[in-house]
Formats: C-alpha cells, structure tokens, sequence
C-alpha cells in the first residue's frame, strides 16, 4: 500500500537535514544512512548517499530519474553467485 497523498513522502529527518545543510553550504559531501525506506526527492539530485546493505554502505550518486523511489531499491542486500555444480535441486 502507497503512502497517503495527504502526507509528505517519507524522508527520515536526519537525513533531510543533512541534505538541507550542505544545500546550503553548497557543498558536496558523501552523507552517510541506514534508512532504506526513505524516498528520493528532488533536493536530494546531484547527492552521493551511501546507504547501509546490511553489511557495507554503497555509495549512490542521486540523479532525476531515481526521484520517487526508496533508497534501499539501490543497494541490493543479496548476492547471487550461482548455483553449485553438485546441487540436484537447481537442475529440476
């Protein structure tokens, strides 16, 4: 289920301010996070966000066509290597 049109989309509020601040400043800077579900906005284009994977941030240069999605779409939490040669169940 979508989030209320009423209601601003999510944005976790230490992120937005660090956003906000270094529009300020005019700087560009590597903004750390581990909030997964906050969605993109349009502040956020021409920001590197590295975001928490589980096990690493991965750093992740915002541009406009990622504007409306969650940051966590863009840092995959699984890696598949490929099935084993001696595994009988992949080969059904």
């Amino acid at each position: 289920m979508t989030r209320s049109l009423k209601k601003n989309p999510f944005v976790a509020n230490q992120l937005f301010k660090k956003i906000e601040k270094l529009n300020k400043k005019a700087e560009k800077e590597i903004i750390v996070t581990w909030s997964r579900t906050s969605t993109i906005i349009p502040t956020m284009i021409g920001h590197t966000i590295a975001i928490h994977n589980g096990k690493e941030h991965l750093p992740i240069y915002i541009t406009d066509r990622m504007v409306g999605h969650k940051l966590g779409e863009f840092a995959p939490t699984l890696n598949f290597r490929g099935h084993t040669k001696s595994d009988s169940k992949s080969r059904r």
